[in-house]
Parts: structure tokens; sequence; C-alpha cells
């Protein structure tokens, strides 16, 4: 039972290649990409409260999340009809985080991101795109993601530069979990 995460883990990848064969927004596409979320969200959780928690573990999520977004994105960015002012406004985020973890790295020589709120706001909202996009006009529904990834990109910078050392699971600028200097 307690290799119940990483089976999850296992479980994402394995369906993140299925959708190489699914035709992107049908419902079989929703119904998988709902499943990989849901692994997402709880397989963390069960390790922690099954403790079973591992560096392999934190190593295969990670894992299983970047095979996740990739093959996502490969299927889905040629299909949609996206502004070319909102590839402008991913690249100005991608500046910002970019910022934020080369800012993490001199100071504390670590790559490192953050788990704030604002991210887990951001990661949800951004994870509902597909589920939405048939439903809300892209300029819309890219607003106002790029908005909340943006906000949470910028917050994340500040307390890069704020900190005194580096604290991965700071919750929020006014969480009270960083240091100024």
């Amino acid at each position: 039972m307690k290799k119940l995460p990483n089976i999850l883990c296992l479980l994402r990848i394995i369906l993140s290649f299925s959708f190489l064969l699914i035709r992107p927004f049908s419902a079989l596409f929703l119904a998988v990409y709902l499943i990989c979320g849901f692994t997402d969200m709880i397989d963390g959780y069960i390790a922690r409260k099954m403790n079973a928690v591992s560096t392999f573990g934190a190593a295969l999520d990670s894992t299983a999340d970047a095979v996740f977004i990739g093959i996502v994105m490969i299927v889905l960015l040629p299909v949609m009809n996206i502004p070319g002012w909102i590839w402008i406004y991913i690249a100005v985020i991608a500046s910002v985080r970019a910022a934020s973890v080369l800012t993490a790295y001199y100071k504390y020589r670590k790559i490192a991101m953050l788990h704030t709120y604002a991210n887990k706001v951001t990661g949800l909202v951004l994870f509902t795109v597909p589920v939405l996009y048939s439903y809300i006009n892209i300029s819309i529904l890219g607003g106002i993601v790029c908005t909340i990834a943006l906000l949470s990109a910028a917050e994340e910078l500040l307390i890069q530069i704020r900190s005194k050392e580096l604290n991965r699971d700071c919750k929020g600028i006014f969480g009270g979990h960083t240091r100024r200097k």
C-alpha cells in the first residue's frame, strides 16, 4: 500500500502518453485529462498520510508532471488558436519566472521554485484551460490565466529577492514565512 503514490505517478505517465492517440478536446481526452489531474492532486497527499514520502517518489512525481505537461502541450498547442498578444504575455511571465529562478540560484546556489498559494492557484487555473477552452473565448480565458500567472510569478520573485534563506514551502508574501535582509 505504501507504493500507491508511486503507482499513481506511473499511471499519470502512462495516461499522458495516451494523449498522443486521443483526439484533442474529445470526451475521452477530457476524461483522461481529469484522471491525470486527480492523480497529481492525491499522490502527494497519500504519500504524506501513509508516511511514504521519499526522494524517489518526489522525483517520480516531478517526472510525471513534466511528461504530462509536455505531452499535453505537444497535443494541444497546434490545435488551439492562441492570439499573438497572449504569446507575448506568456513570454513576460516566463521571463519573470526565470528571474525568480536565477535570483534563487544566485542567492542559494540552488534552482528553486516556491510552493506558494498563488502558484498553486495558477496551476489549478492553468489546468482548467483545456476543459474550458470550448466554452470561453480564448482571449478572455487566456487573459485571466495569464494575469493570475503573472501575479504569482511576481510574488515569487519578490519573495526570492526579500528572503534571507530559501524556503520552498513559503505560502506567500503575506504568510509570515519570508525574512527581509
